[in-house]
């Protein structure tokens, strides 16, 4: 099947465009995992804050729209999993679930999940989409992020609203126009292919 064929196709996803085997899936998995674990090493420490601004939830949403729900679900699981077991590869080298950013980790299995099942259905086809996509993605990210800072760092609501979102809302619409330009864009070319 061409990858113009494949490409017109509903429900595809990006990942969808490579020859389809079990191999192709665990490796595409364990890519989502390990690029993941890279983008979470762009890490900026935020005044105030003990979550930094990293690159990890761009790549986390990455992961889920291009791969889909399921591989997307099982790339950050697969994340989380060797995160806790010991890998270092959580923002700044760390591991662990003691750290108080790990909410964020599982609203990103979440998220991956949701913007994969939005992918199958055209989401990240369209600019506009693809942004709206996005920032559903982000919100997830922060409905399980920020309240478990709270529990985590024995913090008020308001304060971690003010410590685990306020400050990251700017990158968070980047992000967005980012994604909004890069999917869309691979998809035009996979229907030119």
């Amino acid at each position: 099947m061409s990858t113009a064929t494949v490409a017109a196709r509903p429900g595809a996803v990006l990942a969808d465009l490579l020859p389809s085997s079990r191999v192709r899936d665990a490796a595409l998995v364990a890519g989502g995992a390990a690029l993941t674990g890279l983008a979470a090493q762009l890490s900026v420490p935020v005044p105030g804050s003990p979550v930094p601004v990293t690159g990890q939830t761009f790549a986390a949403l990455l992961v889920g729209t291009t791969l889909g729900a399921r591989r997307g679900f099982l790339s950050l699981a697969l994340y989380a999993v060797a995160g806790v077991a010991g890998v270092p590869w959580f923002a700044n080298g760390g591991s662990g679930a003691g750290t108080v950013s790990f909410g964020y980790i599982l609203g990103m299995l979440l998220a991956s999940a949701l913007v994969g099942a939005l992918a199958r259905r055209g989401a990240d086809r369209s600019p506009l989409r693809m942004a709206g996509t996005m920032i559903l993605g982000e919100a997830v990210i922060y409905a399980v992020g920020v309240p478990y800072l709270a529990l985590a760092a024995h913090m008020s609501a308001s304060a971690a609203i003010a410590a685990g979102l306020t400050p990251f809302l700017i990158g968070d619409a980047l992000k967005a126009v980012l994604a909004m330009g890069a999917l869309p864009t691979a998809w035009k070319f996979a229907h030119k292919s």
